[in-house]
């Protein structure tokens, strides 16, 4: 009778280290001519989930910050030219917070103390020539206080830390 249980139990050890091991693939998102590498999210700083699952709340997080970083890089990359990101870590806005059980999820608290960070490297293609390459480690410090119409987009902080890099250090360059 022991057998077949320690048997049983042999088998979903080993089930869950394959799929540990399959998960270790970085994820990669891409729209238009842009394409960012997620390089071992596990490691980021914080990209925490508040309320759904964790998996589902971090590809919702990659697809969005991709489609609004194409939305900026269209306008000034030109049709054969591509940007490529390896996403090394992120630091959202705002910090986890315990509800002890008054909730049943925890809360992002967002204040001045906890801007948003992102670290990458990137380079700008026109087919395989390289023409603008190097490594970012983004954050805003004042993010709390910039002008910008009342929204509740998801993301929106390091969205706009994304589009704003853009804007300033890459599209000039072009």
């Amino acid at each position: 009778m022991k057998f077949p249980m320690i048997l049983i139990a042999g088998i979903f050890v080993a089930g869950s280290a394959m799929a540990d091991e399959a998960a270790t693939v970085d994820p990669q998102t891409e729209n238009g001519a842009v394409k960012i590498t997620w390089q071992e999210p596990k490691k980021f700083r914080d990209i925490k989930s508040s309320g759904e699952l964790q998996s589902r709340f971090e590809n919702r997080m990659f697809e969005t910050l991709t489609k609004e970083l194409n939305k900026e890089a269209s306008k000034s990359l030109k049709p054969s030219q591509k940007l490529e990101l390896v996403v090394t870590d992120v630091d959202m806005a705002g910090d986890m917070r315990p509800t002890f059980g008054a909730t049943a999820n925890d809360l992002r608290v967002v204040k001045e103390i906890y801007p948003p960070r992102i670290s990458f490297s990137y380079q700008v293609l026109d087919g395989d020539q390289v023409v603008i390459a190097g490594d970012e480690k983004l954050t805003n410090l004042n993010f709390m206080n910039e002008i910008r119409s009342v929204n509740d987009r998801p993301f929106s902080h390091e969205v706009r830390l994304l589009t704003q890099w853009f804007e300033k250090q890459v599209a000039p360059k072009l």
